[in-house]
């Protein structure tokens, strides 16, 4: 089992804002090169030149879509050709829609399903055996407190973070004694890109958190803890754990409320899709 991130090889998808890029950071920091990937080419050469130049390390960027298959697949062998072993797989890339579910497009939904589930999957699946025959490494997925529970406005991303979470369990169950780790980070309001786009006061946000204290908690869970997944804070933990003695429409009716337009100041039905490159602020 890894003992820290020195010298070892990340792939982190969505690494040119938000948390991604804090994980890129903080990864570099503690001495790993890095192959970061996202759809903004140049905010990604931007920050791999100064991960090189801070930190000594070696950084590859791959700008691409990873939504498409094809794209998937070409990041994957362009990997190996390269010769790069990926020691540690972050799946951080995530798209959202905020709004109700009828206001989106079905184009945008799928989207939002093809990167948040499909991508996760698919690369996981890719990267995932040769670590397993190495009997060393790990996947670091993001998913969400959204997981744990229905966001009304937010239901289809809350709905694939769901996704992401059930799967990293039971991965890590599957992998238990290979000596490949899997861990999956569960971050509550994380203030990125969304929440600006979005339209979202920080004020007016619960429990709100810096990308960059996510990214250190995340990194130093996946070294020195044997659960399979975390979330992050005390008062989103307190939050979730308080929501399961409840019945479930309370919860809906709570979030309902959390996230209605009114209450968060965004009078439109719909923001913008916020896509690979500007992360989701909930993860």
């Amino acid at each position: 089992m890894m003992r820290s991130f020195k010298k070892i090889t990340a792939l982190v998808t969505g690494a040119s804002s938000g948390i991604g890029k804090a994980l890129a950071r903080e990864l570099a920091l503690q001495g790993a090169h890095l192959v970061l990937v996202s759809r903004n080419a140049q905010r990604l050469e931007q920050e791999a030149e100064d991960l090189r130049t801070r930190f000594g390390v070696n950084v590859h960027v791959f700008p691409e879509d990873l939504a498409c298959l094809e794209d998937r697949l070409e990041l994957f062998a362009w990997i190996q050709k390269s010769g790069i072993t990926v020691d540690v797989l972050v799946n951080n890339a995530g798209l959202a829609h905020y709004g109700s579910f009828e206001a989106a497009s079905f184009e945008d939904t799928g989207a939002m399903l093809d990167l948040n589930i499909h991508a996760l999957t698919h690369l996981t699946r890719l990267f995932l055996p040769s670590m397993l025959e190495r009997k060393t490494g790990g996947v670091l997925n993001v998913a969400s407190t959204a997981g744990f529970q229905p966001l009304p406005f937010l239901s289809v991303y809350a709905a694939t973070k769901a996704f992401v979470l059930n799967f990293s369990e039971a991965l890590w169950g599957e992998c238990q004694n290979r000596g490949v780790r899997i861990f999956c980070l569960c971050p509550g309001n994380t203030m990125t890109r969304f929440h600006q786009t979005a339209g979202i006061d920080k004020q007016r946000m619960f429990f709100s958190a810096s990308a960059a204290d996510v990214a250190r908690f995340a990194l130093r869970k996946f070294l020195k803890t044997n659960q399979p997944s975390a979330i992050y804070g005390f008062w989103n933990k307190l939050m979730i754990y308080a929501e399961r003695l409840g019945p479930r429409r309370l919860t809906v009716f709570f979030t309902r409320w959390m996230y209605q337009p009114e209450r968060i100041g965004d009078p439109r039905t719909q923001s913008p899709s916020i896509g690979a490159e500007r992360k989701a602020g909930q993860s």
